[in-house]
């Protein structure tokens, strides 16, 4: 099953992240810059929907992201924090090289965020399948 997350009448909802349902797990494509009011939307959209769907997973491609910086890591990490209260598992896909070594350089982590290398291994490891986390497997960050 598949769809867009609904808007209050039922519809897409505008000028929200959107909010992919492909069975258990929701999937979300952050694009460029995530402004204040849309990073707690999405928080709360993402919340609603875990409720209300029971999905198991969150996956979030961040492929379309070119800078990860503290306020996007702190959103990630308050994602996975509020995901995992609701019995979901958080998983962060398609970071880029240059975004992973800034995020070392810069010595920020992001607590309770699973990593994997591709949507595909993501779906996996939700599942229950995952690889190791070596080549593309499973990664979490320490807390």
């Amino acid at each position: 099953m598949s769809g867009a997350f609904p808007g209050p009448h039922g519809g897409p909802v505008t000028g929200h992240v959107p909010v992919l349902r492909l069975g258990e797990v929701l999937l979300v494509t952050l694009q460029g810059d995530l402004h204040d009011s849309t990073a707690q939307q999405l928080q709360q959209d993402l919340a609603e929907t875990i409720s209300r769907s029971g999905a198991r997973g969150v996956v979030i491609d961040i492929s379309g992201v070119e800078i990860v910086d503290s306020f996007l890591g702190r959103v990630l990490a308050e994602i996975a924090g509020q995901t995992e209260l609701l019995a979901a598992r958080t998983v962060v896909v398609g970071m880029r090289p240059a975004v992973a070594i800034t995020l070392v350089e810069l010595g920020l982590t992001l607590p309770g965020v699973h990593t994997a290398l591709s949507t595909e291994v993501a779906m996996e490891l939700l599942a229950g399948h995952a690889p190791s986390s070596r080549f593309g497997g499973l990664r979490r960050e320490s807390l």
